[in-house]
């Protein structure tokens, strides 16, 4: 369909590429709090929010914001293990070797974080997923990565994403609740949010005209709740059906239609 709506590329593709990233007002405050922390090495960051709000979208945008060169990314998700999350992290800044005990990984991973700060890098670890950590281990072991730091810098930067549930484990753990530097929540977009969010995906992919009524985005921004991957999904189905279709734009009966055809799929 991308040609019939004078589309490069697909908009709704529930893919965490930066130049998607919709910076509503809530969302922008958050992005700029959370990036201060980063390029001032602050430590430990957290990040939370409902699945599909688009969580790894702006930590994508983030890590897009800071300077390749002088930044190392280990991208992992939840470990079974304080020793395999270590020793992921280790794997993910360049080390090879990881046939070792606990004792030893941490003597290279500290290593490895020294070389990349006499080098000028910042190594960030962003941990996705969070709330799949299980074990309070898993919690410990990360807030003691934080003491791999020198009299007045850390060695290691994390940000910390998952689900609200996510939030709620570490402010039982004080010590380690005790330790973050910024907390970030995103929430669903409101709905007079949601038309700008469709317009900016649609303009990033190539088309300037509106190609859904209002009466649209409103029937589309209920069925949604806002979440963005629900957008995203629902968007693309109505382009979809409207392209196979051949109307001019995606009106609200076509809207309502691609909706019933949604629902009833999942029977």
């Amino acid at each position: 369909y991308q040609d019939y709506w004078g589309l490069q590329e697909k908009p709704f593709e529930n893919t965490p590429d930066p130049r998607f990233f919709y910076r509503s007002p809530a969302v922008t405050e958050t992005f700029a709090k959370l990036l201060y922390a980063l390029r001032s090495n602050q430590g430990a960051i957290l990040l939370t929010g409902e699945a599909g709000c688009g969580k790894t979208m702006l930590s994508r945008s983030l890590v897009a914001e800071l300077e390749p060169e002088k930044t190392e990314v280990a991208l992992l998700t939840a470990q079974p293990t304080p020793t395999e999350l270590l020793r992921e992290i280790l794997y993910q800044v360049g080390e090879t070797h990881l046939d070792t005990g606990h004792t030893e990984i941490v003597h290279r991973l500290n290593g490895r974080l020294y070389d990349n700060f006499s080098l000028g890098k910042t190594t960030l670890v962003i941990i996705d997923e969070g709330q799949f950590l299980a074990d309070d281990a898993l919690f410990e072991e990360i807030r003691l990565l934080l003491n791999f730091q020198l009299n007045d810098a850390f060695l290691i930067t994390l940000l910390l994403i998952g689900q609200p549930e996510l939030g709620e484990r570490i402010r039982n753990l004080p010590q380690f609740d005790d330790r973050l530097s910024a907390r970030g929540l995103l929430r669903p977009l409101e709905r007079r949010e949601v038309g700008a969010y469709i317009d900016h995906r649609m303009s990033v992919a190539g088309r300037s005209e509106a190609a859904f009524s209002p009466e649209a985005v409103e029937l589309i921004s209920q069925y949604s709740g806002g979440i963005p991957r629900r957008l995203n999904h629902i968007c693309d189905l109505c382009l979809v059906l409207s392209y196979s279709r051949r109307v001019e734009w995606v009106d609200e009966e076509m809207a309502y239609r691609t909706i019933l055809d949604e629902e009833d799929s999942r029977v």
